[in-house]
Formats: structure tokens, C-alpha cells, sequence
């Protein structure tokens, strides 16, 4: 597993010539950076902040800078670590779900190592992964404990322990941590109530012992129990919000549909329908409660993010036990069509379509969005970013929506307007001019931003002057606009003589 998770993420990574496909996977190395180098937990040296979603992934990263790795080596090792662990994971799993199926644990992690979906998450820069695995930890450790009961104090203690982590990861992993907690509370409530609520208080304990720096942490920068992140996207992604709510799903789950997952649905089923028939009640529990919080990830962003750009990255976490289930599921039905030829072709003709698609999404169509991805980031936000590191002075105050690359290449004071580490600018989202009256009375001299981020998407409104834009290739082909530098011109002398740049 390592080596196929290691080459293949190798395969992204070369492919793509280096960078990463997002610019919030900058943010995680500005803070990663920032803490190694000044101790700060900051994304502008000396101004504290809470824009890192995921402090445990942030942490892992500093580590590399203080121990002198080259950040993006150090960083897609990590992505890799964490496909190849997830995919041994899976592995146990299969076996724990179905022990008499041949060649099901090895094809359920292959499943998982293969999955275009997983390696551009592993490459990608981003906690995703990371996510990923701690929710199959979870998954393995509902299924172990509801099927052999553990020690009431270990037990209880090393899920809370890792229900912890998840949610330092990304806070929705306490979804995954309850679902997974429902098969051993079934199992110990068999043993008797003390057992049950013994093993629940110490889970929780050490659940919340575990997540308290956390907690503590956000407290301290935000006031609240949650990064800035949360309330800032959910903010400016608002008016989707208006759309009906089975749309949301709808968007959310197609981008989790472009590889093999389709055909692997039937697969799918058969698990459940079996799943329900077969065994002991808290296992038979702890086997579908995965499967639950799964499609309760997809639910809860459709209800509160619906956003699903990058592939549905957000929503990622819930393929990997989708596909442990698809793949045992499809050997039983499989299995079962030796009765008649017909069958058996059928059967032996979708077993051979998932693998060919499996090999094709991951090797090609995979490796060829994440190589797009790149090349946006790289010719947008990063040769922007160069630019104004080369041409603007650093104490000049910049206006910027995506702030990931400025603040690894450019660090300098920012009026971030997605509201990230200038949470001062959620309550404006949404009023154009109440946004630049916010930037006027900061003193920003400096905008950057494509057409779609400029507040109110004028740009032609005169308070602009464009002196830089990158002139990159690939995000036009896509219906985008190229990201542009302006000056500010705050007296109504449109320009005053500045001269544009091309990247």
C-alpha cells in the first residue's frame, strides 16, 4: 500500500511540476511556517488568528519546518502517509466486515489507495486526507469494539482519544465519532448499563481532554468555539442557500460520482441489505453506522456549505468506507450470479468495468484535473502573489480574497475579504459598498482579485486602477478571469498615469 500510495501521489506531484491545486493549501503553510519560524499562532506575523481549520494538520506541517524538510516534500509525504495508512485501514476493515470473502480486504484497499478522488486529497495540500483516515480509525474502532468489547477504561479512553484528533482535524468529525460510537455503546449496554455508561463517560473525557487546547485556542483568537473559517464561508456562500435543499444534495454528491463510485452502488446495497440480516446487533450496528455519517457529511454541507467545488472536497472524507462496502458488496453479488450464464456475464462484466474505470480516473482523468488545478493556482495566485512580493511596498495595506499565496510569498499586512484572519468582514458580505468603505477607512492602497471578488464585480468601477495581471493561460479556458492587481484610487482620479503589467 505504501508504495503504490507513494507512487502514484508521486505521479500527481511530477505530473503537475510542483505547487498545489488550492490556494487554502498555501494558508496551511504560512501558519505551519510562521509557527516554526516566530512561535505565532498567526498568518500575518504578530497578529494572532484563526484561519487554520485544521490546527492538527498545521501542527504536522510546522514540524517539517522546524526540522528543516523541504515543505513540499515534507507535505505531500504526509498526503501520501496518510492515502497509504487509510488504505491498510480499509483493508482491516473489509476483513473485520466480510473474513470469509476472498480477496476482499486486498481490493478494498486497493479501492481506496486507487481512488482519484483520495490521491488528489493526498496531494493536494489540504487536511482532507488526514480527515479521511482518522474517520476509518473511527470506523475500524466501532467494528472492533462492538464486536469484542474492550477494557472499560482503554477502551473508552482511546476512542475519545481519537474522536479528539478528528476534531482538531476538521470540527465536523464529531459526526464520525458519534455514528461510530453507537456499535460499542449497543455492546456495552449488553453487558449491563454501568458497563455502557462507564465506557461513555470515559470516551467523553477523554474526548474532551483532548480537544480542550483547542477549544482553548479558538476561545483565545475568536471568542468562539470555532476557527474564523466556519462562519466566514458559511457567510459568503450564503445565498445558495436559497436554492431547495434536495438540489444541495444533488450538487454535493455529483462531483463524488466521476470515477468507479457508480458503478460500485449496487455493490453498495447488497452490503446493507446483507449487513441487516447478518450478525450481532451492535455489530450489524457499528458495520452501517459508518455508512451513515457518510452520507450525514453529505447532508449536513448540503444544509449549511453547499458548495462543491474541487472535486466535492469537502465531502471527500465520506468515499473511502462508501468504497470498502461497494467493493465487498460487489464479490457477494458476484458471487451470486454462477447460477446462470447470463449472470455470470453480467457480473464478471461490471467486476472488469470498475477496475478498468478504477485505473482510468486514477492514472489519467485524476492526474490531468489535478494538474489543471495546479497550473490555476500556480499562474494565478502564485505569480500574483511574486508580483507584488517584487513591486509593491511591504507595509503597504493589500485588499485580497485569497490570501494563501500572498502570505507565503508576500507577507505583509491584508484586508482579507473572504473574512478569514479579517473576520471584521463577515457581517459586510454581501454590501458592496459597505466593503469599500471598510477598505477606504483601512487605508487599503492595493486590491487583488479576480473579476467575480472585486465587491460589487465591477471592473470598471473607478476606484480601480489595474497595474498588474497575470496573463495566465489555463483559467480563461475555464470561464475565468485572469487575477488582476489594482491600485486603489480613493480621490476619484481614475488611474493618475499607472501602467499595467502582464505576467
Amino acid at each position: 500500500m505504501c508504495l503504490i500510495a507513494g507512487g502514484i501521489v508521486l505521479l500527481y506531484v511530477v505530473t503537475a511540476g510542483g505547487g498545489y491545486p488550492l490556494d487554502d493549501s498555501w494558508i496551511h503553510q504560512t501558519y505551519a511556517r510562521n509557527l516554526a519560524t516566530t512561535g505565532q499562532w498567526a498568518f500575518v506575523p504578530g497578529e494572532p488568528s484563526a484561519a487554520s481549520t485544521s490546527p492538527l494538520y498545521t501542527l504536522l506541517l510546522a514540524l517539517g519546518y522546524a526540522i528543516g524538510l523541504p515543505a513540499s516534500v515534507w507535505t505531500h509525504a504526509l498526503g501520501a502517509l496518510a492515502l497509504a495508512l487509510t488504505g491498510m485501514i480499509g483493508r482491516r476493515i473489509a476483513w473485520q466486515l466480510a473474513p470469509d470473502t476472498a480477496y476482499a480486504p486486498l481490493l478494498a484497499g486497493l479501492a481506496i489507495v486507487l481512488s482519484w478522488h483520495l490521491i488528489w486529497a493526498a496531494a493536494s495540500g489540504m487536511e482532507t486526507m488526514l480527515f479521511s483516515l482518522w474517520a476509518l480509525v473511527l470506523a475500524w474502532l466501532g467494528l472492533r469494539y462492538a464486536m469484542n468489547p474492550p477494557g472499560l477504561i482503554v477502551g473508552g479512553m482511546v476512542f475519545g482519544v481519537v474522536s479528539a484528533l478528528m476534531v482538531i482535524t476538521r470540527p465536523e468529525g464529531v459526526i464520525f465519532a458519534a455514528f461510530a460510537a453507537t456499535g460499542p455503546l449497543i455492546a456495552a449496554w449488553q453487558r449491563g448499563m454501568r458497563v455502557a455508561a462507564g465506557w461513555a463517560v470515559m470516551a467523553l473525557l477523554a474526548f474532551l481532554i483532548g480537544i480542550a487546547p483547542y477549544l482553548w485556542l479558538n476561545l483565545h483568537l475568536t471568542g468562539g468555539l470555532l476557527p474564523d473559517t466556519a462562519a466566514a464561508k458559511q457567510a459568503e456562500y450564503a445565498p445558495l442557500l436559497a436554492r431547495p435543499y434536495v438540489e444541495r444534495v444533488v450538487e454535493m454528491l455529483l462531483p463524488l460520482s466521476a470515477g468507479a463510485q457508480l458503478l460500485l452502488l449496487p455493490g453498495v446495497f447488497m452490503f446493507v441489505l446483507n449487513r441487516l440480516k447478518v450478525g450481532a446487533m451492535p455489530s450489524r450496528i457499528a458495520g452501517l453506522a459508518p455508512l451513515a455519517a457518510s452520507l450525514a457529511l453529505v447532508l449536513l454541507y448540503a444544509a449549511r456549505l453547499p458548495v462543491a467545488y474541487q472535486h466535492g472536497r469537502y465531502v471527500m472524507p465520506a468515499l473511502p468506507y462508501v468504497l470498502i462496502c461497494g467493493v465487498i458488496g460487489t464479490i457477494w453479488l458476484v458471487g451470486r450470479t454462477r447460477r446462470s450464464l447470463i449472470a455470470r456475464v453480467a457480473g464478471r462484466t461490471l467486476a472488469t468495468s470498475i477496475v478498468l474505470v478504477l485505473f482510468l480516473f486514477a492514472v489519467v482523468v485524476g492526474r490531468d484535473a489535478y494538474r489543471r488545478d495546479v497550473q490555476i493556482i500556480n499562474e494565478e495566485m502564485v505569480t500574483a502573489a511574486h508580483w507584488i512580493a517584487a513591486n509593491i511596498p511591504p507595509d503597504d495595506l493589500l485588499a485580497v480574497h485569497d490570501i494563501g499565496a500572498v502570505g507565503y510569498f508576500a507577507p505583509r499586512p491584508i484586508l482579507d475579504l473572504a473574512g478569514l484572519v479579517s473576520p471584521e468582514v463577515v457581517p459586510l458580505m454581501g454590501q458592496p459598498e459597505a466593503l469599500w468603505s471598510l477598505m477606504e477607512a483601512r487605508g487599503a492602497a492595493y486590491l487583488m482579485a479576480f473579476t467575480d471578488q472585486i465587491p460589487g464585480r465591477s471592473p470598471d468601477d473607478g476606484r480601480l486602477c489595474p497595474v498588474f495581471v497575470t496573463g495566465g493561460q489555463t483559467a480563461p479556458t475555464f470561464g475565468q478571469s485572469n487575477m488582476t492587481v489594482y491600485a486603489l484610487d480613493w480621490s476619484g482620479r481614475r488611474c493618475s498615469g499607472e501602467m499595467m503589467e502582464t505576467g
